[in-house]
C-alpha cells in the first residue's frame, strides 16, 4: 500500500470517527436533556399523595376541581366557593339537609379559600388572589361515628414552592391528627346534619 493510499484511508477513518463522535455528543445531550425534563417532572408534587396522618387523604376527593358549585362564601380576609360531589349536589336539590333528612353516605364537599382580591378589569369586583387552603368533608356514618358522621381535612397552600400539605394545631380550626377538625364548629348546625352551607338557587 502506497503512501497515497494510506493517506486516504486515514483521511476515511478520521471523518467516520469524527461523525460518530459527533452523533454520540448528540445522544449524550439528548439523554441528560430528557432526563433533566423527567427531573422537574417528577419533581412536582402530586397532591393525591397527601393524607392527614389518622385522617383523610386528599386521593378521596380526586376530581374535586370540576365537582359542581353549591354556594360563595366571603369574608374580608377570604373568598372561597363550597363544591359538592354528585351524591350532595342530588341531597341537595332533594332538599337535604333542609327538611332535616339525614346527608346520605358518599356525599362530599371542597371548599377552596382564597385571599380576596380586587378584579384589575372590573375595580368594583373582588375575584380570587392567592389560593390558601382546600377544605373537605366526607359523610360515611360508620367511619366517622364520632364526630356525627362526617370527616373533615384542611390542606394547606403554600405559594412559593406551589406545594400543599396537611393542616397543623395551628390553624383554625386546629387539625389534629384525625378528621375531627370540623366537628366542634359544625356542632352548631347538628341539625341540618352538620352542613352549614345553603345550596344557593339557579
Amino acid at each position: 500500500m502506497n503512501k497515497a493510499t494510506m493517506e486516504s484511508l486515514d483521511n476515511r477513518l478520521y471523518s467516520r470517527g469524527a461523525a460518530m463522535n459527533r452523533t454520540n455528543l448528540w445522544t449524550i445531550g439528548i439523554v441528560l436533556w430528557l432526563a433533566a425534563l423527567g427531573g422537574l417532572v417528577s419533581s412536582a408534587q402530586d397532591k393525591y399523595t397527601l393524607k392527614v396522618p389518622g385522617g383523610l387523604a386528599f386521593s378521596e376527593f380526586r376530581g374535586y376541581e370540576s365537582w359542581q358549585a353549591i354556594a360563595l362564601s366571603r369574608t374580608d380576609k377570604m373568598f372561597a366557593i363550597i363544591l359538592g360531589n354528585p351524591v350532595m349536589i342530588k341531597a341537595y336539590q332533594a332538599g337535604i339537609p333542609g327538611n332535616g333528612k339525614p346527608v346520605p353516605d358518599g356525599a362530599k364537599m371542597a371548599k377552596i379559600h382564597w385571599s380576596p382580591m380586587q378584579n384589575q378589569h372590573s375595580p368594583d369586583a373582588t375575584s380570587p388572589g392567592t389560593l390558601l387552603n382546600v377544605d373537605f368533608m366526607e359523610k360515611d356514618s360508620k367511619r366517622f361515628a364520632d364526630s356525627g358522621g362526617w370527616g373533615w381535612a384542611v390542606f394547606d397552600y403554600d405559594t412559593p414552592s406551589n406545594t400543599f400539605k396537611p393542616g397543623t394545631t395551628a390553624d383554625t380550626p386546629p387539625q389534629g391528627n384525625d378528621a375531627k377538625c370540623g366537628f366542634a364548629c359544625h356542632s352548631n348546625v347538628k341539625a341540618r346534619d352538620y352542613v352549614f352551607t345553603e345550596y344557593a338557587k339557579r
